[in-house]
């Protein structure tokens, strides 16, 4: 099984990420921040990874800490679960419309964490939500997860379907990478034999 459960406490938060790679998408996010769950849910849904987080933050405070660790734990979550990424695809890509707006996304689960972001959002918020932190959970995640993650916003308009043909388009992504090759499902795929 490539599953992995990752807990997070801190003096901010208290995150507990349970995700399965070979799941259905199937997802129970509670964050306690409405649209940062609703983001999550695509997420699962659309990389086909099971998905479940339970984070109780500072969110007296905002909602920053919360994003933010759930992005590392996920991250975590993720790496643990692909072991030495033996078999699997290791690329992926999604170019994904969603009315106005249309993303692209290139990753490699390389182990080598780096994010490109070429994404505006026109709000400061969406709701209540901080559009600013839809970069920071991607920073956490890319970094905690040893992801290059590449993420461009070529249209927009509407921040909120912005921010969700983000979360869509990097899940459609990850969909590919963490497949396993079956030309080359016993193999890392890297000449240098370790990732």
């Amino acid at each position: 099984m490539r599953s992995a459960t990752i807990t997070r406490q801190t003096a901010e938060t208290d995150i507990s990420v349970t995700i399965n790679l070979d799941g259905t998408g199937s997802y129970d996010n509670q964050t306690g921040i409405g649209f940062f769950d609703h983001m999550l849910d695509q997420l699962a849904r659309h990389s086909l990874i099971d998905m479940t987080i339970r984070a109780k933050g500072d969110l007296h405070i905002d909602d920053h800490h919360t994003v933010e660790d759930t992005g590392i734990a996920l991250g975590q979550a993720l790496a643990q679960a692909l072991g030495d990424k033996r078999g699997i695809v290791r690329y992926g890509s999604c170019l994904l419309p969603m009315d106005d707006a249309q993303v692209r996304t290139a990753l490699d689960l390389s182990a080598r964490p780096y994010l490109i972001w070429n994404v505006t959002l026109p709000t400061a918020q969406i709701g209540s939500f901080d559009t600013e932190l839809v970069r920071e959970f991607f920073t956490a995640f890319a970094t905690h997860g040893g992801i290059t993650l590449h993420v461009d916003m070529l249209h927009g308009i509407n921040s909120h379907h912005i921010a969700e043909a983000t979360f869509k388009s990097v899940a459609r992504a990850l969909r590919q990478a963490v497949e396993t090759d079956p030309r080359k499902a016993d193999a890392i795929p890297s000449t240098k034999g370790a990732l």
